[in-house]
């Protein structure tokens, strides 16, 4: 199984890597280094994050207030939003198939 990102969640990883780069050197690189981790453990156990709604898995990132969000389809793994936990929650709801 492979792991493929939605456009927009990919976009939104990037935005948040650049984001904490901005803020302090280096913090950038941990952010990418604890998703990393967070989707390497989907990848591991797709089935063992509890369900959000639906069909949509969460993931909480590590130190981060970030969860991997997605969904497992027949050939990969989807992620649909790499989402802040304290930010308008829902916004990614256009991002999935219903």
């Amino acid at each position: 199984m492979k792991i493929e990102f939605h456009p927009e969640a990919f976009q939104e990883y990037e935005a948040t890597i650049s984001f904490y780069e901005g803020r302090q050197a280096g913090l950038g690189t941990r952010f990418f280094a604890t998703v990393e981790a967070a989707l390497d453990s989907i990848l591991e156990s797709s089935d063992r994050w509890p369900f959000l709604e639906a069909d949509v898995r969460r993931r909480l990132v590590r130190v981060f207030p970030y969860a991997v969000l997605y969904t497992v389809e027949p050939k990969a793994i989807v992620v649909v939003a790499i989402m802040h936990c304290h930010q308008a929650p829902g916004y990614w709801r256009s991002r999935v198939a219903s």
